[in-house]
């Protein structure tokens, strides 16, 4: 099966991870692999809360395939029964759930998404709702007698909001306990998942102990800023880029990101070796390369990869064009903002002063009086202005000849 030794395949593995429990379970699960000719099974889990896979899902993708591409059997777990139940990782609030039909509509796309990373022919596709929907509520009960209150309370989330004296309601405790039975029905030798997964993860470990299995190694990778560089690349948040998005949508997303976001783009969701990318950071900051180029290699690999070569220069030929008309830089800050920001009367000097765009308010009511400001590319007259401005909307606020910045309303 695998052409490389257990201890290359770790070192292999463990690019880019940042929890691995523990290294040497793992090491003996691979030595054990490799004497009995037997793959490992590989998790992952996903739920569909929106039709759309996106390039924060890739980064675990990527791990997947490296399993794959070393022989490894890879299961692609949907939660179309867990999406019901609402996963409340890294929420101050309980996610709502989705019912039945939403969940199952959202799968399909998955299934077919994902093979744009994943090999279809060694992949094998898992719904948990083909286990769980014949549990009876005693099943339910005894699964949930496998923990305790005390054990779900260390889960960082559930801490700080038991703390604050936010609600936590009991079918959430249920969320760590269904997917980290998921592993128990597929007998995974080893399950990956986001840093902010981790809990979950290692519960799946107890509860394979609790069991009779052997325990599973946990892999976690990191967390992918989404294009507003802030939070999390999230399909809630609307800061993602999905794998199906349109070339020229996908291309144009890209070259809107940060140059700090672009070179964690590049760590993260492409091939470039370490060395290439620190000389790609050394040149930067040494004015040896300009940033857009980069951005521009890197929009196009994103879309060659979903969409193929032509449309990859077909997508750069008309950002290029619609840009160099419009005379906007594609490297502009970009900020995600409450669409309150440009509703009713805006104070722009303090909105240039906030923004970096003016270093003082005085300073942003003279460029105003110069006829220097635009926003969404009409010239600022007054120094309070009334816009209407909707969340989903982007706007370009343009301070002087050389500030800029766009503005993602939510």
């Amino acid at each position: 099966m695998a052409f490389l030794k257990p201890e290359e395949q770790l070192r292999e593995l463990r690019r880019g991870v940042v929890d691995l429990v523990t290294e040497a379970e793992l090491l003996k699960k691979l030595e054990r692999s490799y004497k009995e000719n037997a793959p490992l099974r590989v998790k992952a889990g996903f739920d569909p809360t929106r039709p759309d896979l996106h390039l924060g899902h890739s980064v675990l993708l990527n791990k997947m395939k490296r399993f794959q591409d070393l022989g490894h059997h890879v299961m692609f777990l949907v939660g179309d029964f867990t999406a019901m139940i609402g996963d409340p990782t890294g929420k101050n609030e309980a996610r709502p759930p989705l019912s039945r039909d939403e969940a199952k509509d959202y799968a399909r796309t998955y299934t077919r998404q994902v093979f744009k990373v994943l090999d279809e022919k060694r992949t094998e596709i898992f719904w948990n709702a083909d286990w769980f929907d014949k549990f009876s509520s005693t099943d339910f009960i005894r699964l949930a007698a496998r923990s305790t209150v005390a054990r779900m309370l260390e889960r960082d989330d559930f801490e700080k909001r038991y703390a604050s004296g936010a609600p936590i309601s009991l079918h959430e405790f249920l969320y760590p306990l269904v997917q980290g039975y998921d592993s128990v029905a597929m007998k995974a030798d080893v399950e990956l998942g986001g840093t902010d997964q981790k809990f979950n993860l290692l519960v799946g470990r107890d509860l394979q102990r609790a069991y009779g299995q052997e325990p599973q190694c946990v892999l976690t990778v990191p967390l992918l800023e989404g294009v507003d560089g802030v939070n999390k690349m999230s399909k809630s948040l609307d800061n993602y880029i999905a794998f199906e998005d349109a070339p020229r949508d996908m291309f144009g997303k890209t070259m809107r990101v940060s140059d700090p976001l672009m070179l964690r783009y590049y760590e993260l969701l492409t091939d470039v070796s370490t060395d290439d990318l620190e000389k790609m950071k050394a040149d930067m900051a040494a004015g040896r390369v300009n940033p857009r180029d980069l951005k521009v290699r890197l929009a196009k690999t994103f879309v060659e990869r979903f969409h193929g070569a032509p449309q990859a220069r077909a997508a750069e030929e008309e950002f290029s064009r619609v840009f160099a008309n419009k005379g906007l830089p594609d490297d502009m800050p970009v900020h995600a903002v409450p669409a309150a920001r440009f509703q009713g009367e805006v104070d722009v000097p303090a909105l240039l002063r906030d923004f970096e765009l003016a270093p003082s308010a005085s300073e942003g009511r003279r460029l105003i009086q110069g006829g220097a400001v635009e926003i969404g590319g009409e010239r600022v007259k007054d120094l309070r202005v009334r816009l209407e401005a909707k969340a989903g909307q982007e706007v370009v606020v343009k301070a002087g000849k050389k500030k800029f910045a766009r503005f993602v309303l939510q």
